[in-house]
């Protein structure tokens, strides 16, 4: 992805909500499972919470959450981030 998507996308909270949303709809119609989309989801919250700063107040939550969970509560908030945007 080029850095102005990525900028866009995670510049505003509700933009990178849907974002994630698209993206579980079409693991949806692929067949994935909940957990499946949960894994997905824990990849994408890795990869941002080692190489973004977030950029507004719930990026900035989650990213809090996200580093003083353990893996399992690390899974446990990817799954609520897939129904948060189902």
């Amino acid at each position: 992805m080029d850095s102005e998507k990525k900028e866009r996308i995670l510049q505003d909270f509700d933009k990178f909500k849907r974002y994630l949303g698209d993206k579980v709809h079409k693991g949806e119609r692929l067949g994935l499972s909940e957990e499946q989309l949960a894994k997905a989801t824990e990849k994408v919250a890795n990869y941002l919470a080692a190489h973004e700063e977030p950029r507004n107040a719930e990026e900035n939550l989650l990213h809090e959450l996200w580093k003083v969970g353990d893996k399992e509560h690390q899974h446990a908030l990817a799954h609520m981030l897939v129904r948060l945007v189902q």
